[in-house]
């Protein structure tokens, strides 16, 4: 045998047995090369949270700002939340025979802001992204940027724009009708993680946006030919004494929380990986591995994979060319999230837990 002949046999003989998938794996893998080129990769924040609209009334949201504190030492210049984009909405409602109720249960109302202003969804995208490239907004121009918002159908940034207005500016004008105001008042009413932790960061950082993030467009993943059976097989599948000692936990947490334990010690366990393991084996695992109900299990699975990896896409988006990107949502997303975000180049997912420590 030539040496030509026998150096070509010892390179291509490893790749005759190689994995495939693990070359394809590694060569889209570019996270490195950012990392040792510039020096930096973009980070992401994903802090799982309970929906906080189902603490009682009595719950004081001012408890909250010990987490508002260590989240802004992390300082974020983005923040997402777990809501719809009133593209999306826009989307859900012109297509509401594939998705019906959907826009209905989850996107806000904009039509009277829309016609307050005599605009469409994308003339008011249009024209806050416009007003938002420059700083130092003028009142007017806060009170406008808040109306177009409410437009679109981002309440969290309109309320966003109104917080930091001062109070003497907080009134009615030709883009902010009294109608919207009201709007406002009673959305800063609510008691929920968007507002009370989102918005209120947002106000803190001083930012001009809160990005909705979530999908539903994937549900239509997860049809079944029979609705009636998926509804009674789904609670059938989860059903374990294992989710019973789940739910015990959790209730008990919260009780201790809510009795005046920390705040900051609650959300580290519903970071923690213990949580997620658990979260992952009573539901998603469960549905996964049914044997019983493996339609509804897997149509199930499908649904909530393909949710989790448009939100996913949706923060890589807003993440965009660099920076720092908090993204708040319910803590049954967070793994899913974090596995999939992981696998995007020039991003690093940072510790929940150590932020909350440190």
């Amino acid at each position: 045998m030539s040496i030509v002949l026998a150096i070509l046999a010892a390179a291509t003989s490893p790749v005759a047995t190689a994995n495939p998938q693990t070359q394809v794996a590694q060569a889209v893998d570019i996270g490195d090369t950012a990392a040792r080129k510039r020096g930096d990769r973009s980070h992401v924040l994903v802090l799982g949270t309970a929906h906080l609209s189902h603490l009682p009334k009595t719950f004081d949201t001012a408890r909250l700002k010990p987490l508002l504190d260590k989240l802004a030492k992390w300082d974020p210049q983005s923040i997402t939340v777990e809501g719809i984009s009133g593209e999306q909405c826009d989307y859900l409602r012109s297509y509401e025979f594939a998705y019906p109720g959907t826009a209905e249960d989850y996107c806000p109302d904009t039509l009277a802001a829309r016609e307050a202003l005599r605009v469409t969804g994308p003339e008011a995208e249009k024209a806050v992204l416009a007003l938002l490239k420059h700083k130092d907004h003028t009142p007017a121009e806060r009170r406008r940027i808040a109306g177009l918002f409410l437009a679109i159908g981002e309440p969290e940034s309109a309320m966003l724009q109104w917080e930091q207005l001062p109070k003497s500016e907080q009134h009615a004008d030709e883009n902010l009708p009294e109608a919207q105001v009201a709007r406002l008042e009673k959305e800063a009413r609510y008691r929920n993680e968007n507002v009370s932790i989102a918005v209120a960061l947002g106000v803190k950082l001083g930012l001009d946006r809160i990005y909705r993030v979530d999908d539903h467009t994937g549900d239509r993943a997860g049809v079944v030919a029979d609705e009636k059976a998926y509804d009674r097989e789904l609670p059938l599948i989860w059903k374990s004494k294992l989710l019973d000692q789940r739910i015990a936990q959790d209730d008990a947490k919260e009780k201790v929380m809510l009795a005046g334990g920390s705040v900051i010690d609650w959300y580290r366990d519903l970071n923690s990986p213990a949580n997620a393991r658990l979260a992952m084996e009573t539901d998603f695992g469960a549905a996964a591995g049914s044997t019983k109900y493996p339609a509804t299990g897997r149509a199930y699975l499908a649904y909530w994979e393909t949710r989790n990896l448009r939100i996913a896409a949706n923060i890589r988006e807003v993440l965009g060319s660099g920076g720092r990107v908090l993204s708040i949502i319910g803590a049954s997303h967070k793994p899913y999230l974090e596995r999939y975000l992981g696998m995007t180049s020039d991003v690093v997912i940072d510790n929940v837990e150590k932020v909350l420590t440190d």
